[in-house]
């Protein structure tokens, strides 16, 4: 995830102190890179959450550092510079847009591994590369989102037009459409992961276009807020639960669990394990979770919202199943037919049915 923009006021926090153990031993020093604040709510809220579940686990074996509001692009590549320069012995870059930046600072730090999410580029040895299947969650939120909408408007508020973010759409879609043949999608584009008012605004824009369920790949909860005021209108947590607006707008959610990804790849660099590899784990491993279905959702849709969730865990169903077509008509998968890894991470189109272009 994440291209983003500077967000004001950029914080260097610093874990557990100290620098040594009595013995000489030096304590691994792990760095995390954030787009936003910890206290958005959302995506950044979660990665922070794996952090100090590294510290937990390890202790005084570790010390953690990390930097908010990092612009993607150079801002990024001087935070990550400056970690490297610090002793960092392992470094979380956090969003899409730092990819470039993270690779440009590995080929001068050779002796400290990178790992970074969402992306797929690892030019060098001491890169690896990690990322959820959250599309696996947008298929549950379609199932729900087309059962329970009214008016048969379902509003997406996309952040960025990356494939992420269009392989989240398409699954919604495509979920929604299968219970409910006469549902429409309605787009809105903000260019930003995190940015209340403009996210908020993408919400109430879509409110006013007939939407009465909206989803969204941003990371704060000015949507929820937003489909709290309007009234009557069906949300779900990004990244995190949300739960705070539960049990309604808010009725489920997509939760990003980090931790043991960020715990075992600790624990790698500490026993000298470390080895370059790429991670794309989805609701079985438990990177993705959904988060509780409230009452809100009709009981014969909760149930099937939750045997669709396990059917995604144990690999019984894939969230792109043919028969499928692309959105100008020409197939794509046939009957039965489920879509490969690699043309899920490079997904540049929409299914049949969206409507719109995807922006360049």
């Amino acid at each position: 995830m994440k291209f983003g923009k500077l967000l004001a006021g950029a914080v260097l926090a610093l874990g557990v102190g100290g620098a040594a153990f009595a013995d000489g031993h030096e304590k691994t020093k792990v760095g995390f890179v954030y787009v936003g604040p910890v206290g958005d709510g959302g995506w950044t809220y979660e990665h922070d959450q794996g952090r100090l579940a590294v510290e937990a686990e390890f202790g005084d074996k570790v010390e953690t550092v990390y930097v908010e509001n990092v612009a993607e692009g150079p801002d990024s590549e001087r935070v990550m510079t400056q970690m490297a320069l610090d002793g960092a012995d392992l470094i979380f870059t956090t969003s899409f847009g730092y990819m470039d930046p993270t690779n440009n600072v590995a080929a001068k730090f050779p002796d400290v591994k990178f790992e970074h999410a969402t992306g797929y580029k690892r030019l060098h040895p001491n890169v690896s590369t990690y990322s959820a299947r959250f599309y696996e969650g947008r298929a549950v939120q379609g199932h729900i989102a087309g059962n329970m909408t009214k008016s048969n408007i379902i509003g997406y508020i996309g952040s960025f037009p990356i494939p992420e973010v269009i392989r989240g759409i398409n699954s919604a879609y495509i979920h929604a459409k299968k219970v409910n043949p006469d549902v429409e999608m309605k787009i809105v584009w903000v260019y930003t992961w995190f940015d209340p008012a403009k996210e908020a605004d993408a919400a109430k824009v879509l409110i006013e276009q007939g939407a009465d369920v909206v989803l969204q790949h941003t990371d704060s909860t000015a949507p929820q807020a937003a489909a709290q005021e309007a009234g009557n209108v069906v949300t779900f947590g990004q990244a995190s639960d949300m739960g705070q607006y539960a049990p309604f707008p808010r009725v489920s959610s997509i939760i990003d669990d980090w931790a043991p990804y960020y715990i075992a790849r600790t624990r790698a660099v500490m026993e000298g394990t470390w080895e370059q590899m790429d991670t794309w784990d989805g609701i079985g491993p438990g990177m993705v979770k959904i988060g509780e279905i409230s009452d809100a959702v009709p009981a014969e849709v909760k149930a099937e919202a939750i045997a669709l969730r396990d059917a995604l865990a144990d690999g019984s169903y894939h969230a792109f199943t043919g028969p499928l077509n692309k959105q100008d008509g020409t197939a794509w998968l046939a009957d039965g037919e489920t879509a490969d890894d690699g043309t899920l991470a490079g997904m540049n189109f929409y299914v049949e049915g969206i409507e719109g272009e995807i922006p360049q």
